[in-house]
């Protein structure tokens, strides 16, 4: 395990990869000429998108939010999502900040959507065998609802949940006492080497009990405000299931972070790993300062 001093924690933004999506389904009603000036789109109407991860380093503990897309997809998929990222993305990640997966103490899992879970699992002897779990020594920290809604979701989204993938390795590592189910709409996640509590708090209008984890600085906001682009409230995905419901979530998310100081952590923006909020001066909120990436691959926040 990579070592640190006492009660040291260290935060680190990870890119394993880029991919592309489908710029008016990121922006859902908002007209192509808006959010062009902010996103502009390839010849095939696809914005470019980061895969980011967040790593949290204690003295004993090594707790990765999600894992990316994995690298299972095969030429076809990557073509269509314009997937950018080295073999086995998880563990060159890793090795940039001297990690190995099994380094990996815990976990946790915003949703179960493939750019998200998708490198939960991987064929060490090629797809058509016997998947196994990336993260073999991981607590998976998972919402018990949300992961029941992903083995039944309607007709609309079910082509974002990858069950092949995601169900052996979470059914293996449950047998194995390696599931924390998390219950509820708030509450704690893992107490870290110093007494600081991660917490949780979901969101539903883009999947049911999709889990934000939250730290005293930093909060990881997934696939509710995926990019910079998305802190104004109207700008939500044409993904989500439920739209009205994620501009009321956006609302209450954006109080608890505007009251507690908190940066937060995009998933999905290219530029930017991440930002404060602020108020306008008509009371809006919006980005406050404004992290870069850099294209750096590994950031230290």
């Amino acid at each position: 395990m990579n070592k640190t001093t006492p009660c040291t924690i260290k935060n680190y933004c990870l890119s394993p990869g880029m991919f592309r999506l489908d710029g008016g389904a990121m922006f859902g009603i908002i007209p192509r000429p808006l959010w062009n000036k902010v996103a502009p789109a390839d010849d095939q109407n696809r914005i470019d998108l980061d895969l980011r991860l967040w790593l949290i380093q204690t003295p004993t503990k090594n707790i990765l939010v999600d894992t990316g897309i994995g690298d299972y997809h095969g030429e076809k998929f990557d073509a269509r999502f314009d997937v950018r990222q080295a073999h086995s993305p998880l563990t060159e990640i890793l090795a940039k900040v001297n990690l190995k997966p099994e380094d990996i103490t815990d976990l946790i899992i915003s949703h179960l959507h493939f750019d998200h879970a998708g490198g939960i699992g991987v064929f060490p002897n090629g797809e058509n065998e016997k998947i196994v779990p990336a993260l073999k020594n991981a607590m998976i920290h998972l919402h018990r609802d949300h992961f029941d809604y992903s083995l039944k979701p309607t007709m609309r989204d079910a082509g974002s949940f990858h069950k092949k993938i995601f169900l052996p390795v979470i059914e293996e590592m449950d047998k194995k006492s390696l599931v924390n189910w998390i219950d509820g709409e708030e509450g704690e996640i893992l107490t870290l080497d110093n007494g600081e509590v991660i917490k949780f708090k979901c969101s539903h209008g883009h999947t049911p009990h999709l889990m934000h984890p939250y730290t005293n600085e930093y909060i990881y906001l997934a696939d509710l405000i995926p990019t910079s682009n998305h802190v104004h409230i109207p700008w939500v995905m044409g993904y989500d299931i439920s739209p009205g419901i994620t501009t009321e979530n956006k609302k209450d998310f954006l109080n608890l972070i505007f009251e507690k100081n908190l940066k937060v952590i995009y998933e999905h923006d290219p530029k930017y790993w991440g930002s404060t909020i602020v108020k306008n001066e008509r009371g809006a909120y919006v980005p406050g300062e404004l992290f870069l990436k850099d294209d750096k691959q590994v950031v230290e926040i």
